[in-house]
């Protein structure tokens, strides 16, 4: 998977308006950079007039409102749009101007070539550590007037994340969506009706194509007692908790209540997704993604998604603001149609936002509303159609495998610190595309964390001149970060976006380049 993660924070003893913007992960190696950068007052001028005309609650401004209206600024231009279509696409441009500035934007072009020169999608994930900045709509960032939102993109797959997280636990792979619905205590629900709408809603295909739809199942579970809704996720049997109801912002993650005066903590809650195996955690109440207050300042750490990310939850979306309930059926909807067709969650959410913003207009916050923390080590995958695990590293017979004419293969020389030993072992190489990976699905599977999923491949190509077959072999690099290196004479050199030849009794490295184990590439004529 390839991705771009930044991160924003507020430096301490600088002033109040000053931040730093760095990238916490890169596709490439020297792609890890910073830039100090001011709190524009323009921007905050237009994220007042946000919260104005949209928000349902006053937020504070980051910075004090400057002596120039931005009402007068919006007003002046050309655009004959309506005003709230001009202040979002200001906010949004905005927004992009501060963060993809210098540097930052240099990373984020050369992030973007490489994801095209490797036909994937880049996966932007945006972590945002001061509490006073996460109220933003950082979803509506976009570089310039006609190109799309970030979070509308298919190509340009963004989410919010956390590095202060626990581990990710071990997740099963499964072919069913398995949802457990909770509908909690709301004065404004017929909860009955509401129970049977959700279900018709998150069961509903699309009458083309179902035969490619994964199978889903719902259970439902109305005004439980915290103890009911302990026992039935510890069943371990769901990858999907929806909540319906009403929430309430608090430290430790808020509160859910559940009904009949009986509530659940989003630190509780926390714990028990995380033993239940649960990947994907959606709410439909109001505030899931807004941190608590205390003294008009927003506190680190203590919106609902923020807290079940940092404790293991590979997934979590939850709503910045209140959202209306025909708009929430038409997300949950899509939402649940793109994930049983099998989207990845970030995938399924930019097209479920596409479907609000068609339905509801640009001008609208709806499509702004929805928003998706992912765990930084999670690959946004809920379910899938071909069952990928590790296995063990191809342990074969180097004289069984010698056949007329060329052989090629990689032997393992042994001298990295690996938890493996490998010393010894021979793989040998197909004639045409060998992959080099962690998951079984490889031709060559090196079962160590710091293995992409897909590594790396050789390359043979047949040339026949004669009447005689002549093969050469090229050595190309898939993995996240570009970690796939080879000796030459001027000492070990990374394979970046080329096609490296292979020479017999050329050595090669992948992964971690001080514990990765050395391979030596041999071809024999026979």
């Amino acid at each position: 998977m390839l991705c771009l993660n930044l991160a924003i924070d507020r430096l301490v003893n600088t002033g109040t308006n000053n931040f730093a913007i760095w990238v916490v992960k890169a596709p490439y190696p020297s792609g890890y950079v910073l830039r100090d950068c001011v709190f524009p007052a323009q921007l905050n001028q237009v994220w007042q007039e946000w919260q104005q005309l949209f928000a349902t609650t006053t937020a504070k401004g980051i910075a004090s409102l400057a002596s120039t209206s931005t009402s007068t600024m919006l007003t002046a231009s050309n655009n004959t749009s309506p005003y709230s279509s001009r202040l979002m696409q200001s906010l949004g441009i905005s927004l992009w101007n501060w963060v993809f500035e210098g540097v930052i934007l240099s990373i984020w072009e050369r992030s973007c070539g490489i994801a095209i020169g490797k036909h994937t999608k880049l996966h932007l994930r945006l972590e945002i550590r001061d509490p006073d900045l996460i109220a933003l709509p950082w979803e509506i960032m976009q570089r310039e007037p006609g190109t799309s939102a970030i979070s509308l993109s298919q190509e340009i797959l963004f989410s919010r994340t956390t590095s202060q997280v626990e581990p990710l636990p071990t997740l099963r792979t499964e072919k069913t969506l398995k949802i457990l619905l909770v509908l909690g205590d709301d004065h404004k629900l017929q909860l009955d009706q509401e129970a049977q709408l959700l279900e018709k809603t998150l069961l509903v295909a699309k009458s083309e194509n179902t035969a490619n739809y994964a199978p889903c199942t719902v259970k439902t579970l109305v005004k439980p007692t915290p103890q009911e809704l302990t026992q039935e996720l510890e069943k371990g049997i769901y990858n999907v908790f929806f909540y319906a109801g009403h929430g309430l912002q608090a430290p430790d993650g808020g509160l859910l209540f559940l009904g009949n005066q009986r509530n659940i903590s989003g630190l509780e809650l926390a714990q028990v997704l995380t033993r239940a195996g649960v990947k994907l955690a959606v709410f439909n109440a109001c505030w899931g993604a807004r941190p608590a207050e205390n003294n008009d300042r927003a506190i680190t750490g203590s919106s609902l998604a923020e807290v079940l990310i940092r404790h293991g939850v590979p997934a979590v979306l939850g709503m910045r603001d209140e959202i209306a309930d025909k708009e929430s059926y038409s997300f949950i909807q899509s939402f649940a149609q793109s994930l049983r067709s099998h989207k990845s969650i970030d995938q399924a959410v930019a097209a479920a936002r596409q479907e609000l913003l068609t339905l509801y207009k640009f001008n609208q916050p709806a499509w702004t509303l929805p928003v998706l923390y992912l765990h930084p080590d999670f690959d946004a995958e809920l379910i899938k159609s071909v069952e990928e695990g590790i296995t063990e590293l191809p342990d074969a017979d180097i004289s069984s495998l010698i056949t007329p004419g060329t052989t090629a293969y990689l032997r393992c020389l042994g001298r990295g610190k690996s938890s493996l030993n490998l010393g010894g072992k021979t793989c040998l190489l197909r004639s045409g595309v060998t992959r080099i990976g962690r998951t079984k699905d490889n031709d060559i599977v090196i079962p160590e964390n710091y293995i992409s999923k897909r590594h790396a491949e050789i390359l043979c190509r047949n040339m026949v001149n004669n009447y005689q077959t002549t093969s050469t072999y090229y050595l190309q690099d898939c993995s996240t970060y570009g970690t796939t290196w080879y000796l030459a004479g001027n000492g070990w050199q990374q394979v970046f976006r080329e096609e490296v030849p292979l020479k017999s009794g050329m050595q090669l490295m992948f992964g971690s380049s001080s514990r990765g184990e050395i391979w030596e590439f041999i071809l024999e004529e026979h």
